[in-house]
């Protein structure tokens, strides 16, 4: 697919999704939705891709919406997608839904502003690095609206109510420190080293461990943050260490490491996962 708002590139099995309009500070638009969901289409199918980053053009990672319909800007109520019922969809939870379906792991680099639907669809991702010049904001209330991109689900799980109430509430544009000592981002660095600190922890994931291993943990670590009970979490790792126990991927993680060698995992995500979530359905839209 030619991309207009995104760039992509695939290098040492690392994916990295660059959100490209850097004259406008990357604003969120329809088109960088639907690029952004295309390329998560990609990296998915793409068993040679481990790791995948985000990260923005130029000095911004993402201003947020793009506000050029002026006082209409959101009088659509999202994007221009609409289920059977009329109801348009929210662009940015779009996004974020395929960033939570991920099948391979995403750190986000985030080298400048995010505000908004900017700060909002990073919220999916497993974790998130800063450069040192970057400000986020939860503006919505100062824009006459709500938070979107799921946020109300992550945002609270990740910071905690209080820290999430307290953003929401007054909009307020905050920097990097003040996010990391939130447990917002993992790390702060100098511009220039934040990609290669993002493509270090990606490679030393994409190194040492099997990627079906990574995609059915994703998926047990986010799942069961709505548990009703460590039950659910016990009824999932039984059978997901019934599951992988008897693959490939572990007669080889445990013999290489008996025979002090590097593992080499045979197993392919592509060749479709455990299914290790009794009785697990997806909510629809509607």
């Amino acid at each position: 697919m030619d991309y207009k708002e995104i760039l992509f590139d695939i290098t040492d099995n690392i994916a990295t999704i660059t959100l490209h309009r850097p004259d406008k500070l990357n604003a969120f638009t329809n088109t960088m939705m639907r690029e952004v969901i295309s390329a998560f289409d990609t990296t998915d199918a793409d068993d040679s891709v481990r790791a995948v980053i985000v990260t923005g053009s130029g000095r911004g990672f993402c201003a947020g919406a793009d506000l050029s319909g002026g006082g209409d800007t959101f009088s659509g109520g999202g994007s221009d997608v609409a289920t059977k019922q009329g109801v348009a969809r929210d662009g940015g939870g779009l996004v974020s839904l395929r960033i939570f379906e991920s099948l391979k792991p995403v750190i986000g680099a985030i080298n400048g502003a995010a505000v908004g639907v900017g700060a909002t669809m990073t919220l999916p991702m497993d974790i998130r690095l800063s450069s040192d010049t970057a400000k986020f904001g939860f503006v919505f209330a100062k824009r006459g609206i709500v938070p979107e991109a799921c946020s109300s689900y992550f945002l609270p799980r990740i910071v905690g109510i209080s820290r999430a109430t307290e953003w929401v509430f007054t909009g307020r544009v905050f920097g990097s420190q003040e996010a990391k000592d939130a447990g917002l981002i993992r790390s702060v660095h100098a511009p220039e080293e934040l990609i290669p600190a993002a493509r270090a922890l990606a490679t030393e994931i994409v190194a040492n461990t099997s990627p079906v291993s990574v995609a059915v943990s994703r998926q047990m670590l986010w799942r069961m943050l709505g548990a009703s009970h460590p039950m659910e979490a016990h009824r999932v790792d039984s059978r997901g260490i019934k599951e992988r126990g008897k693959s490939g991927d572990s007669r080889e993680g445990v013999m290489s490491f008996l025979e002090k060698r590097t593992a080499v995992f045979p197993d392919k995500v592509s060749d479709g996962l455990p299914d290790i979530f009794p009785n697990w359905e997806d909510p629809q839209f509607f």
